[in-house]
């Protein structure tokens, strides 16, 4: 399938929530849902030659959240790199992370440094995780790298090179589900000349068609990057 050069996609996976709510279900219902629309949007990157995806799975404002939601979300991230590390080989996926992992359960730093380690040499697909990840600490955490280093001089590809994303081109396109139209501090930088999509769809329902027509829609769009085409 034709991508017009779309070689990185960046989604934010909203929406679980509100579609367990709409079922009677409890939220947790609708985040187990989310890690299988999750694999599914993998295996769609693979196949319409995406070389990186990266997806927002748990912002640094989420721990506000009530304790049982978090816990549950860092079991279900934990059970994924558990029982999906054989499919990253195998299909030459490189898992790659953004956000402090620091902060995150033991036995989920174990796990992501696992399939971290065991996929670091593939390069068919970049999938970057973003967990315990938000723009404006990333963006201090770059300030306060500089300065530590005490550099005389910063410009931006210097700037870049201390950001999570610093190996990473710019997200050609980045999909918000659910139909919220804001980008919740996920990759302010990084998303300067980004082209955005918004589908109604919550991410539970994500699946190809809807990749699809979002590809669709963005082999539309004029990318000039505040020049003029064929001047």
């Amino acid at each position: 399938m034709k991508t017009n050069n779309l070689e990185h996609l960046a989604v934010i996976m909203d929406g679980n929530g509100r579609w367990a709510t709409k079922r009677g279900k409890p939220r947790l219902y609708g985040h187990k849902a989310g890690i299988e629309s999750f694999k599914r949007t993998i295996k769609a990157c693979l196949e319409f030659n995406i070389h990186i995806l990266s997806v927002y799975a748990f912002s640094t404002e989420n721990w506000s959240r009530p304790k049982e939601e978090v816990d549950g979300i860092m079991d279900l991230i934990n059970e994924f790199c558990k029982t999906d590390t054989d499919f990253a080989v195998e299909n030459g996926i490189q898992v790659v992370t953004m956000g402090d992992l620091s902060k995150l359960p033991e036995n989920l730093q174990i796990s992501l440094t696992n399939m971290i380690e065991k996929t670091i040499n593939n390069n068919k697909l970049i999938l970057n995780i973003g967990i315990n990840y938000g723009a404006r600490s990333e963006i201090i955490r770059a300030l306060n790298l500089i300065i530590q280093d005490n550099l005389p001089f910063c410009d931006e590809q210097i700037f870049k090179k201390y950001l999570y994303t610093s190996n990473l081109p710019d997200p050609d396109l980045i999909i918000r589900a659910s139909g919220e139209k804001r980008l919740s501090n996920f990759m302010l930088y990084q998303c300067a000349y980004s082209e955005f999509y918004f589908p109604k769809t919550h991410w539970p329902d994500f699946n190809k068609r809807v990749i699809k027509k979002a590809i669709k829609v963005y082999n539309k769009r004029n990318r000039r990057f505040g020049g003029l085409k064929n001047y």
